[in-house]
């Protein structure tokens, strides 16, 4: 989706001013209040479209993809053969990896209505989903025509760098930061410009030429320790012995270690090794060269935002053990032990000499 109506708070229509509580409640990341206020909506205005397309985009921000499918369909129901009810549908479909039967839905709604430009942005990017580029791009760029749009400009860039088209790719990506509305896609952009030029120091090869470590590293400007295949995932121990490995080679000195959430013995070890106390939050002190570390990432907890921030911009350094795949946190750690799918570590085991290879690396 690429409506921009949840960051408008301050609607002057009547049915904009009735959804901005859904709307406030949805950019807090309260989503279980913005669902029942949603819902609450739709029961008394069950034919306001706009409604029915922020509350899909909600439950797909959620990656809630079943439930979104099931909203798509009940709009389908409630409108019958309409072009926004497919498009939503076909939406859903391309969460899912149904991409053929996405495009069909997609093309319906377009049959509908063909100057509907959230079709044709969902279009380009069930094709970009299925590798074809070129008709991705084709149809982005008929959104844009018709309703210019960050977020179109957002996924035309990434159509373009997964072709390893770098230097198109980044054009894309500050153009969607210049046409920003809000601070938010303001910010997400210019993360994207960063990430592009990371990817484009590995050119020519593309995107889906990289190792697992590279991809890690141009996502998030990260160091990925474990991204060599192995029988059984790393533990604790194994991934504390490699980051102390990579900082002896690279000559990190630090001044103390700050854990976050629990503590156990391999912090203990890991303060030990690096001659640096082991702190309290309290403690922290930027001037010291902190070394701020944690299991895995807690980007709700109010230390973790706070501490990484001024890490990010000041000195010291962020590691955590493990960090979930899919998930790319605005504040990234700097180093991490192995990436997990559920909750689990993949079977991967640390590798010293890409780990050097990737924190030698010019953009990190």
């Amino acid at each position: 989706m690429r409506s921009t109506a949840s960051y408008n708070l301050f609607p002057d229509e009547p049915r904009e001013r009735a959804m901005v509580r859904a709307r406030w409640l949805a950019r807090e990341g309260q989503t279980g209040e913005a669902e029942a206020a949603y819902r609450d909506l739709l029961a008394r205005n069950p034919a306001w479209k706009d409604c029915w397309v922020e509350y899909f985009e909600l439950l797909r921000r959620d990656e809630r993809l079943s439930d979104a499918l099931g909203l798509a369909e009940s709009a389908v129901a409630q409108f019958g053969d309409d072009a926004v009810a497919h498009t939503l549908r076909g939406a859903a479909l391309v969460d899912l990896g149904q991409y053929r039967d996405a495009l069909v839905a997609l093309e319906r709604a377009l049959e509908h209505d063909p100057h509907l430009a959230l079709a044709w942005h969902e279009l380009g990017l069930a094709a970009h989903r299925l590798g074809d580029g070129n008709r991705a791009l084709l149809a982005l760029d008929r959104a844009f025509a018709l309703e210019p749009h960050t977020e179109t400009l957002k996924v035309r860039g990434r159509v373009l760098r997964d072709a390893g088209q770098y230097v198109a790719a980044e054009v894309a990506f500050e153009g969607a930061a210049q046409a920003a509305e809000h601070d938010e896609q303001r910010s997400e952009a210019e993360r994207e410009v960063v990430a592009t030029r990371r990817y484009a120091f590995f050119a020519p090869r593309r995107p889906a030429d990289l190792a697992p470590a590279e991809r890690w590293f141009a996502d998030t400007g990260g160091v990925l320790l474990a991204p060599t295949p192995a029988p059984t995932p790393p533990t604790d121990e194994a991934l504390v012995a490699a980051f102390l490995e990579l900082a002896r080679d690279r000559g990190w000195r630090f001044g103390q270690v700050i854990v976050i959430g629990p503590s156990g013995p391999v912090w203990h070890t890991l303060s030990a090794a690096l001659a640096a106390p082991l702190d309290s939050v309290g403690e922290f002190d930027t001037n010291r060269c902190p070394l701020v570390v944690a299991v895995r990432p807690l980007p709700a907890d109010a230390a973790w935002q706070r501490l990484t921030q001024a890490i990010e911009e000041g000195t010291g350094l962020v590691f955590v053990l493990e960090h979930p795949a899919h998930l790319v946190t605005p504040i990234r750690a700097d180093v991490v032990g192995v990436l997990t799918d559920r909750g689990e570590r993949r079977a991967r085991a640390p590798d010293g000499a890409a780990a050097l290879s990737l924190a030698q690396h010019p953009a990190a």
